[in-house]
């Protein structure tokens, strides 16, 4: 045998369980000790639904029919061509591609996923919604996603889903009277020059109030589409419960490469100190030291301003429009929390490899990004101060393996016919 090759076979038998000679590889089949294990089970199945939070309508399929036409109406924008289904595409797992997301303008963040919303306690990047049926209002007032007014959306229910509507929240009112409701009409904050805010101000305490009440329904009836959007088990699931069964391979539902990834997930990378639990999030809001995304001008304080806004939003929990009265969120909810500044929510990592690009404003394009940027934590806090976080500076934690298996907590989409656009619905005009 040539002496190079005997070398390099020397080598090879002394590196033994080593990966690239000197790196040790982790056995993918090695069992789980009781510890890891109940992690395991922690991150497994996703449970049922939590009751909404001021919503009493939630799981009355009435409701979900109707915000299912509503998800798709196009006819509820400024310009008739934005929907709720624009910037969350089912197809995309309910996200739309983009690092800021595009509606009647383009906005200064992406559109989270919407599936898991239902177990949040706050929605919205910066967390500046307490509740899935309010959250849904808010991109159809916002001026550069759907850009259109409530008293606009409430006509628009008159118009084309009055006897759905009005089975469900009782009679609208008179809406076609133009002397008491405007075409077009909603508070403006900091912006009493836009034509909206004086017709809306010259509205009677009565009518407006009615207004809202039938925005509030539209938004409880969007929730209660929002709520059938669960996705089916992911080969992750799948493993876990095989594991759990007394298969110490797991059914072979992970590959080795995910395998190898999952035991870093929860060991030495230990990415599960803020993506823990079903969801894979701590619904927490985190200051990680982001890069400024490109084109992004200004700075984006996150959950700095969004808990203010949260705390006085007219739809929160505990307003009169609201089905709930016991607000222990909003109640210990410090907005002058220093942390805040600067701070984004955890977001869900299941279907994480099929909703790039990722963080707040897109920065990363892909999951390979992501974890490069983890490995190094270049750069500093744009505002506030980045928490400490553990790089992923350990040679033994191989972006391949993460990724491999980050790509098992992908699975099916949400059942018909909830997956796809009712088949009647409002002209989109």
């Amino acid at each position: 045998m040539p002496r190079f090759a005997a070398r390099c076979l020397l080598l090879a038998l002394l590196c033994g369980s080593f990966v690239a000679c000197g790196k040790p590889a982790e056995d993918p089949n090695a069992p789980w000790s009781a510890s890891e294990l109940a992690l395991l089970r922690s991150l497994t199945p996703i449970p049922a639904l939590p009751p909404s939070p001021g919503n009493r309508f939630a799981d009355d399929p009435r409701a979900a029919a109707l915000g299912h036409k509503l998800f798709f109406d196009k006819g509820l924008s400024a310009n008739g061509a934005v929907a709720c289904a624009t910037c969350h595409n089912p197809a995309l797992f309910f996200t739309d591609g983009l690092p800021r997301s595009k509606g009647v303008g383009t906005a200064a963040r992406n559109a989270p996923t919407l599936l898991g919303a239902p177990w949040l306690p706050f929605l919205f990047h910066d967390g500046r919604k307490d509740s899935v049926w309010s959250q849904a209002l808010g991109p159809l007032e916002n001026e550069v996603e759907h850009g259109t007014d409530r008293v606009a959306v409430a006509r628009r229910i008159a118009t084309d889903y009055r006897t759905e509507y009005e089975a469900l929240f009782g009679p609208l009112p008179p809406l076609s009277d133009a002397a008491r409701f405007p075409a077009h009409a909603r508070p403006v904050p900091f912006g009493s020059a836009q034509p909206e805010h004086p017709a809306w101000l010259a509205m009677s305490d009565a009518d407006r109030d009615a207004v809202n009440r039938v925005f509030a329904g539209a938004g409880k009836a969007l929730e209660a589409y929002e709520r059938k959007l669960v996705p089916g088990p992911a080969p992750f699931d799948r493993y876990v419960a095989a594991v759990v069964a007394g298969d110490a391979r797991g059914g072979g539902f992970l590959s080795p490469a995910a395998r190898r990834g999952l035991r870093a997930f929860v060991g030495k990378a230990q990415c599960v100190t803020c993506h823990n639990g079903p969801w894979f999030t701590d619904k927490g809001f985190h200051n990680i030291g982001l890069p400024k995304a490109p084109g992004q001008s200004g700075v984006d304080v996150g959950r700095g301003f969004g808990a203010q806004q949260a705390k006085s939003d007219p739809f929160r929990c505990g307003t009169p429009y609201s089905d709930a009265t016991q607000c222990d969120e909003l109640r210990f909810l410090n907005p002058r929390f220093e942390d805040f500044l600067g701070a984004f929510k955890t977001p869900t990592l299941r279907n994480v490899a099929r909703t790039a690009p990722y963080m707040h404003s897109g920065q990363f394009a892909t999951l390979k990004d992501v974890v490069d940027f983890y490995r190094t934590l270049p750069g500093q806090a744009q505002v506030g101060h980045r928490e400490f976080i553990l790089s992923l500076l350990d040679p033994q934690v191989e972006a391949a393996d993460l990724i491999a298996f980050l790509e098992s907590l992908t699975g099916p989409l949400p059942p018909a016919p909830w997956s796809s656009a009712p088949r009647s619905a409002a002209p989109h005009t």
